[in-house]
């Protein structure tokens, strides 16, 4: 993956988009079908190198404290912490890109994976 590969419509390199992806963190969750799509027809990306700026990206995020959250409609909470993923960010990263090959590599949909900080608006699984 050449990661100073210029994105198609914003121009930064690839590892400027890792290296901020997290930006948004403390103002919203970052969600999979955020990054999928930057990848793919930002950076025009595909197979294996997709799948490595998926877990880059994951990896970046944990590293600010984010953790894998789903939507919490119907419940108190804004998300809800997904543990399944594992407890090191490693084990997250390598999960969810696993579970996204296995889905057949969408671009994926806002109901879907994000990563969010924990707040109050973070709940567990109930």
């Amino acid at each position: 993956m050449n990661i100073y590969a210029r994105h198609k419509l914003y121009g930064h390199t690839l590892a400027e988009h890792i290296q901020t992806i997290s930006d948004e963190l403390p103002v919203d969750a970052v969600g999979l079908w955020q990054i999928v799509p930057a990848g793919r027809y930002g950076f025009g990306l595909e197979g294996a190198e997709l799948s490595d700026f998926i877990r880059l990206c994951v990896l970046a995020l944990l590293a600010h404290g984010a953790k894998p959250v789903l939507g919490g409609g119907g419940t108190k909470y804004a998300w809800i912490y997904q543990p399944q993923y594992g407890e090191t960010n490693e084990e997250i990263a390598d999960a969810v890109a696993k579970e996204w090959l296995a889905a057949g590599s969408p671009d994926c949909y806002p109901g879907g994976l994000w990563f969010a900080l924990s707040s109050p608006y973070v709940g567990n699984r109930e």
